[in-house]
């Protein structure tokens, strides 16, 4: 059901409107993003993003527009689930949550802390709040469109998605410090194997001493 709805916001919706409001989402939540730079110890990107947050809550109308890329303050991406991967604790099993998608146990637990750092949650009546909450969600499902056609070329689009996201998720964990070989190997852990040719007994060899025709 996400996927129409999710289509007709991406064909719909104007693009500057979809880009706005993307934005908005974006930097709501933010303030997660810093405390979990805080929390892994990563100073100088935890001012880079204060600054970021603050020019965009200011110049950039609560977010709408983006000033802070224009001024060289780097977007980057930090949550709970990271810091506790950062601070050794492992994933655990992978998840689908209905809407929210794939997971891991350590991610989804994760995600209750993320209420009281995420302002989407401190805006308005309880309406307000999962109004916003919603349009993150049909933003983020209508940015993933592009995967749908990936998932129904792959052989086993389960395998496919969970490969994919897990391996996103220790990339970010570990800020891109994945070495290339780790990766190949977890790839080719679920690759399916390839039936051996079968030889057709029922053609059956010419007679080495048959004479020729």
């Amino acid at each position: 059901m996400a996927r129409p709805v999710a289509k007709a916001y991406r064909d719909y919706v104007p693009d500057f409107m979809r880009t706005g409001i993307s934005n908005a989402i974006d930097n709501l939540s933010y303030t997660t993003v810093i405390v979990n730079q805080v929390l892994q110890g990563k100073w100088g990107p935890a001012v880079n993003d204060t600054g970021r947050f603050l020019l965009n809550s200011t110049l950039g109308l609560g977010g709408l527009l983006d000033p802070a890329s224009a001024a060289g303050l780097d977007r980057n991406d930090e949550d709970f689930g990271q810091t506790f991967g950062k601070w050794g604790v492992p994933p655990g099993p992978y998840l689908v949550v209905p809407v929210f998608g794939p997971s891991t146990l350590r991610d989804v637990t994760l995600t209750y802390p993320e209420r009281y750092t995420d302002l989407r949650g401190y805006l308005g009546d309880w309406e307000t709040k999962w109004a916003l909450i919603g349009v993150g969600l049909l933003d983020a499902r209508s940015e993933l469109l592009s995967v749908d056609q990936v998932l129904t070329r792959a052989y086993d689009p389960y395998v496919f998605m969970r490969d994919a996201y897990l391996q996103r998720r220790e990339y970010q964990v570990r800020d891109g410090d994945v070495p290339e070989e780790e990766l190949q190997d977890e790839s080719l852990e679920d690759e399916p194997m390839q039936d051996e040719p079968i030889e057709d007994e029922s053609i059956e060899e010419p007679a080495e001493d048959s004479p020729p025709q």
